[in-house]
């Protein structure tokens, strides 16, 4: 399973505190009302819409935050968000994937740098690290949703590209541009998925011992600590024991 993949499970088994939930409800109120106000408020008719609204009910973002997130990108208020990407390396030459959207260029720039030199890493110019994941849409579904043979007959059959299945689940990759498509046809024969959304899939890793874990996860923390930064990806490798280590740490 790719570095990104087992960083989401680790922050999902572990749980949050109240104010991180509170943090991360923000965030996916922001994509919601970015991909509100760049195109149709209905979810049905504005693919990206449709995606940042699942991912924040597969968060539990109660509805009525959802509600007036699509809400606000109507008014003339709005505020006014870039979507900027940084690339850089992190502890042990960990390549790392920082997606933002700030209303302050200047500020985030200046605070991601800042983090990144913190923290052990570098931050570089955009395409530094870039040519080491491939964009990609990301469905999962539940152990429950089926076994391995199910999904991945129904993965071939909605265009899907591969699926890797485990006790844990079922995570199915499909080319980005077919995200809206491949998850329709996915739920129309398999139910509602756990997560739908397009992330940076690494095409190459670096492995990684507990010690360097533990260093990449006081970056990553420290990234994700900034409210104008979205999500953060990272190409680590690491064994199922360092896994279970960290988790106990």
């Amino acid at each position: 399973m790719a570095g990104h993949s087992k960083w989401a499970n680790i922050q999902h088994r572990k749980g949050r505190q109240d104010a991180a939930r509170s943090k991360l409800f923000s965030k996916l109120s922001k994509e919601i009302t970015v991909a509100a106000k760049m195109g149709d408020p209905d979810p049905e008719k504005n693919p990206r819409l449709r995606l940042a609204v699942k991912e924040a009910k597969s968060n539990s973002v109660p509805k009525d935050v959802i509600d007036r997130a699509i809400k606000k990108s109507q008014g003339g208020d709005a505020d006014s968000y870039d979507e900027i990407r940084y690339e850089g390396y992190g502890p042990n030459g960990v390549a790392v994937i920082v997606e933002t959207m700030t209303d302050n260029r200047n500020r985030t720039a200046s605070t991601v740098r800042s983090t990144f030199s913190k923290n052990g890493g570098n931050l570089g110019e955009t395409g530094s690290v870039g040519f080491m994941f491939d964009r990609k849409g990301e469905i999962t579904y539940l152990p429950a949703a089926g076994d391995a043979d199910t999904i991945m007959m129904a993965a071939i059959e909605a265009g899907a590209e591969d699926v890797e299945s485990s006790e844990d689940g079922h995570i199915i990759y499909c080319a980005d541009t077919d995200l809206n498509e491949v998850s329709n046809a996915l739920e129309a024969e398999l139910g509602e998925s756990e997560s739908t959304r397009l992330i940076w899939k690494p095409t190459t890793t670096t492995e990684l011992d507990l010690d360097g874990m533990q260093t990449l996860m006081k970056l990553v923390n420290a990234l994700e600590d900034d409210d104008d930064v979205q999500r953060v990806t990272t190409n680590f490798e690491a064994s199922d024991e360092v896994m279970a280590q960290l988790e106990d740490s």
